[in-house]
């Protein structure tokens, strides 16, 4: 008998983020349906153009635990704007035609539940998606039935650590991670903070001498090239969202392309 060849799995779209670019990975995050209902694409577009690496994409609910002040009104507006996951799969769907930029999906499980976990998953793979983040979905619940519901859709689930995170458990999220870790850079909501201080610093510099196998990225409070090229020292990336939710109501999609230059410098 021949030796079984052992099956290598396909990587996911973020794993190949990773596989052309090691460092200062930038991922930006926005609501879909903020601030107009058909600008999705339009602002999915403008940051694939602009050299953004992946793309997290919110969906808006009406009671988003980890959001600060800034991503609760896109919500808000995106849901007044009459998005909900209907429409979003809808526009999704569409955008994987012709853009190829990686999308990581955010929401919560209520969302799921309520929209169906099957159909929820046919959607994801559907727009090309392989990648979500939870941050109100339990350890326990996960691998109770997420991990396989999510295993048979194709579907990899991306863990958050803040500075509370017991490393017992940064190491169990380190063995299940097929994608990155999300390092929230301090253990509040999400929202810009200013600089990055010497408390989150130590924070890093723990995290990062735990040489784990995960790739990390930085989220929460990142908001410019500043503090944007401080966490990268410490990870792989980072992500920005509420200071980009406020340029985007600002200047509107116009102004992507100076916000994007001005956080690479470039």
């Amino acid at each position: 008998m021949h030796a079984k060849e052992s099956i290598i799995a396909p990587k996911n779209s973020i794993q190949k983020v990773f596989e052309k670019k090691e460092k200062d990975v930038l991922s930006i995050f926005f609501t879909a349906g903020f601030p107009k209902l058909q600008d999705t694409e339009t602002i999915i577009r403008s940051l694939e153009v602009n050299g953004v690496d992946f793309i997290e994409v919110g969906l808006p609910y009406s009671d988003p635990l980890a959001d600060g002040p800034t991503i609760q009104h896109s919500s808000a507006v995106a849901l007044q704007n009459g998005m909900n996951l209907d429409v979003v799969f809808e526009q999704l769907i569409h955008l994987n035609q012709v853009s190829t930029i990686p999308l990581v999906l955010m929401g919560y499980v209520n969302q799921i539940i309520k929209f169906g976990e099957d159909l929820f998953c046919q959607k994801i793979k559907e727009a090309g998606i392989d990648t979500i983040i939870i941050p109100d979905l339990p350890m326990i619940e996960y691998e109770n039935h997420y991990a396989a519901l999510f295993e048979k859709y194709g579907i990899n689930n991306v863990f958050l650590i803040t500075p509370n995170t017991t490393e017992e458990r940064i190491r169990k999220i380190d063995a299940l991670t097929k994608s990155f870790i999300y390092v929230v850079a301090s253990a509040s909501i999400t929202g810009a903070k200013g600089e990055v201080s010497p408390a989150q610093i130590d924070y890093f510099k723990r995290i990062q001498e735990m040489q784990l196998n995960s790739k990390l990225i930085i989220g929460f409070g990142i908001s410019d090239h500043q503090t944007f090229s401080k966490a990268c020292t410490y990870s792989n990336g980072a992500i920005i969202g509420s200071a980009f939710i406020k340029n985007l109501e600002k200047f509107g999609v116009a102004g992507i392309p100076d916000f994007i230059k001005e956080v690479k410098n470039c």
